[in-house]
């Protein structure tokens, strides 16, 4: 058939040819499948070659980079994932992000923050691991719940089809069926666009939870062993991150956990191309040859990923140390690729280093006691103080720790609590669920509308400033939810009509919403750019009960922003105090290193007594 396509000199032919040759091509062979086809043409005379265009999939295959993890959990697996990420994208290619979870969950929400971190939520409403968010915010992309593998959707996938008959009379198994539905799920989805562009990305990084050896990662260590083979070694490239601990009495560099963890991995059909080495100080140089003998990686693809003063140094870090060379030259990009323009990236790493200033905030909230339960909005108070040169001092305080019970039973932390509360410049009550600590929250929220320190209630922190409100200024001593008291005979905040009481896994109403503005001269209108409407996520059940609006309004409390019925409120203000804001949705979720939240940024200019100034400046075009 080869012989017969050159002598026709037939087009047709070729482009048979490309594709069969495509999908045999042999693991050894350095060239692609385009060449070849070109030079086949050159060889049999073709006369016009201008009429040969092959199609973009043709023009570039997809090309992966797996990040897995060794010797310990929670190595920074996912940030180095998101700081490969941007070093690619800074070397010129387009990237995308996959996060496989092995847990049996289909996602992420319905778990603990104490047990997972934060959920992050996407603006296709899924609700997805915080590592997700990671990727957003270093690449700048807007994900979709797919990006995010468990072990849950593909065993639910596969279940489904068996249920369906499409496998009939075949006995399922992990292997192929599971490992089957792994690979065509990562390839599906690593060629949705991400970036806002038409086409897929040139490259897809993808992070695999957990620690090589887990029972529950295995099918995806197989599946992954296969697509390695399936695509190429030209289109496949393994970053191992590990730690290399440091002996108290020894004072050495240990090697060793990491060579039974590449040895593990080798065992399992995947030989890591770089490895990443998480220690507390830098390698030393006999470290890195002890580590290139032992785990078959040459000493320059061993990249130490040493303790840095903020994440931001960690693609530095990797642009330093050429990663982006070994990785480019794995994937056989270098010919396309462009020298890392990281000018921007440095800078602001290294404005957050030499800030001096900072501002006192008070988070006050149910889940204190792991900060990762909080990580978006930490982030989104960190891209906010930024932007006014600042770096965020955050007193994390437990909301029991302010109630009057906490008095009796813990005087010392309730008086710290208080304590820490009164010398705070601005206080913020982000999301959560259930009653634990609301008494503690409402009381945080009576005192920055008494007085007059700037307020930031998100989700449940505006439904509880809403009932303090009602309590406090309508008089309503019962005013309550019904989440909190469901026989309350003032429920000013009620569950939503739509919503499920007997599941609770994707039954919130979620994702991005439109917000429609009601008062053009507000301070949230002015914060976003006087736009008529925004649009940011949600994630909750309840919501403020619209039949209360009326009297509420009546006495101060003004609903700024609604959604596109007008019966759902989105945001209100207390226009006689600085700063006094609540809003439905998380606006954290998509602030941005170089774009912070508009409320946030806000939020911090109040406490610091530069929000009227700004806005002034921003109304005459400054």
């Amino acid at each position: 058939m080869y012989k017969n396509a050159l002598l026709s000199k037939s087009l047709s032919a070729v482009h048979l040819f490309e594709s069969i040759f495509t999908k045999i091509k042999p693991r050894n062979c350095s060239f692609p499948a385009r060449t070849l086809t070109r030079t086949l043409c050159l060889h049999a005379n073709t006369q016009d070659l201008s009429s040969y265009h092959p199609t973009q999939s043709q023009q570039r295959e997809m090309k992966y980079v797996l990040v897995t993890g060794g010797v310990v959990s929670g190595l920074g697996k996912g940030v180095t994932a998101s700081s490969i990420g941007v070093v690619l994208k800074a070397c010129g290619l387009r990237v995308t992000s996959i996060k496989i979870d092995p847990y049996l969950n289909t996602d992420a929400g319905t778990m603990s923050p104490f047990e997972h971190g934060e959920v992050f939520v996407l603006d296709d409403g899924g609700e997805v691991d915080l590592d997700l968010g990671n990727y957003e915010r270093f690449l700048d992309v807007t994900l979709t719940k797919d990006n995010n593998i468990t072990t849950g959707k593909i065993f639910q996938s596969v279940i489904e089809k068996e249920r369906k008959g499409d496998y009939l009379g075949k006995t399922v198994q992990v292997v192929p069926h599971i490992t089957d539905a792994i690979k065509d799920w990562i390839e599906s989805v690593s060629v949705i666009p991400v970036d806002g562009k038409d086409g897929p990305a040139d490259v897809c990084v993808i992070e695999l939870g957990g620690t090589v050896g887990d029972i529950e990662s295995m099918p995806f260590i197989e599946a992954l062993r296969q697509l390695s083979f399936s695509v190429g070694q030209d289109n496949f490239c393994l970053v191992h991150v590990s730690l290399i601990p440091v002996l108290g009495v020894v004072g050495e560099q240990k090697t060793k956990p990491t060579q039974h963890s590449v040895r593990e991995l080798r065992a399992l059909g995947l030989t890591p191309h770089l490895l990443a080495c998480r220690s507390a100080q830098p390698l030393l140089e006999n470290t890195k040859e002890k580590l290139s003998q032992f785990c078959h990686v040459p000493a320059a693809n061993i990249l130490n990923i040493h303790d840095v003063p903020n994440i931001w140094h960690v693609p530095l870090l990797l642009r330093n140390q050429n990663a982006h060379d070994a990785i480019l030259n794995q994937l056989n990009l270098l010919s396309i690729a462009m020298p890392p323009a990281l000018q921007d990236w440095t800078m602001m790493a290294e404005t957050y280093d030499n800030l001096t200033n900072s501002v006192r905030i008070a988070m006050v909230g149910k889940y204190v006691g792991l900060t990762d339960s909080y990580l978006s909005v930490v982030k989104a108070l960190l891209h906010a103080c930024i932007a006014c040169s600042l770096k965020p001092s955050i007193d994390w305080i437990a909301a029991s720790d302010l109630e009057e019970e906490s008095a009796k039973l813990t005087p010392e932390a309730h008086a710290a609590a208080w304590e820490t509360l009164k010398n705070a410049a601005c206080i913020l009550v982000p999301g959560g669920f259930g009653d634990r600590g609301v008494r503690g929250m409402i009381l945080a929220a009576k005192y920055a509308r008494e007085n007059s320190i700037p307020y930031l209630g998100i989700c449940i922190g505006m439904q509880i400033a809403v009932i303090e409100f009602a309590r406090s200024v309508l008089g309503l001593e019962r005013a309550d939810s019904s989440e909190f008291d469901t026989e309350t005979p003032d429920p000013v905040v009620i569950f939503m009509p739509e919503g499920s009481r007997t599941h609770m896994g994707s039954t919130m109403r979620l994702g991005s919403r439109r917000t429609l503005i009601q008062t053009p001269d507000c301070i949230t209108a002015k914060l976003y750019g006087n736009t008529q409407y925004v649009e940011e996520r949600h994630r909750h059940r309840y919501e403020v009960n619209p039949e209360v609006i009326e009297v509420l309004e009546e006495k101060g409390l003004k609903f700024v922003g609604k959604d596109e019925t007008g019966k759902r409120m989105e945001i209100f203000e207390l226009p006689t105090h600085p700063f006094y804001v609540g809003v439905q949705f998380h606006p954290e979720f998509k602030s941005r290193p170089r774009r912070p939240s508009a409320l946030f940024l806000g939020f911090i200019l109040a406490a610091t007594g530069k929000l009227e100034a700004h806005l002034k400046s921003h109304q005459n075009g400054v």
